[in-house]
């Protein structure tokens, strides 16, 4: 491959993974079977037709997806799934979130649950890395805490959360990881709640644990082994 063709492929990765795009293949991977046609991007997930365009154009000029010409039935579905999961996967970086770092000897999870179910905020935030992962697979023991708060609400809840939580607040280490979302359109889709806890998707926990470090790739595949065991996938 030369370099230009590179920054090309470079250039359609950045596209079809930028927040908003991402609804699209958010919901192409929830519903691998279904034939879609970009009007349905546009009417159910608010993107706009030229975005719902791109996206589509782009995921098929990388091979990710078929589209049935078929004149006023044509379609498009996704037939490379595993691919596509994989690539995003390795694009990804949790790093571009913005996080608020927070100590607390031995906070408990049920503490910080109940936080949020108190003040009627169960669609405002959800659990992720090894904490929401640990719902499904309870595989890396840890005391760390980590929760997506919707950035509508971020700033207001903020203060509050430190002070009843009897938080410290840190530049560096802590225990809470308090997370203002990269992804502020897309990260609570397909949100799920375990034990009356808000956890994001299981797409969303396998991107952010996979060059997550300690152990984040080791409990992304984990997590997705042991979803395959029950005949889920992840999505």
């Amino acid at each position: 491959m030369n370099i230009g063709a590179g920054m090309n492929i470079g250039r359609r990765l950045k596209n079809i993974f930028a927040d908003k795009a991402t609804l699209i293949l958010r919901a192409m991977i929830r519903q691998t079977e279904r034939k879609w046609v970009v009007r349905d991007f546009v009417n159910e997930l608010s993107i706009s037709i030229g975005m719902a365009s791109e996206v589509v154009t782009t995921l098929d000029k990388l091979g990710y997806l078929e589209r049935q010409k078929k004149g006023a039935l044509s379609c498009t579905i996704l037939t490379n799934k595993d691919k596509l999961i994989q690539d995003w996967a390795n694009y990804y970086n949790f790093g571009l979130n913005t996080i608020e770092l927070f100590y607390h000897p031995g906070l408990k999870l049920n503490k910080v649950k109940d936080f949020f179910k108190q003040r009627d905020m169960e669609n405002n935030y959800a659990f992720t890395l090894h904490t929401g992962a640990n719902f499904e697979t309870s595989y890396v023991k840890t005391e760390n805490i980590y929760v997506y708060i919707n950035n509508a609400v971020f700033d207001k809840i903020l203060l509050d959360f430190k002070q009843q939580l009897g938080l410290k607040q840190l530049v560096h280490g802590g225990n809470v990881y308090l997370i203002r979302p990269y992804y502020k359109n897309s990260v609570f889709f397909g949100k799920q709640k375990r034990h009356g806890a808000s956890i994001v998707s299981n797409l969303q926990l396998y991107l952010d644990l996979y060059n997550y470090k300690p152990r984040g790739a080791e409990h992304a595949e984990f997590l997705k082994r042991q979803l395959e065991q029950k005949g889920l996938t992840i999505d």
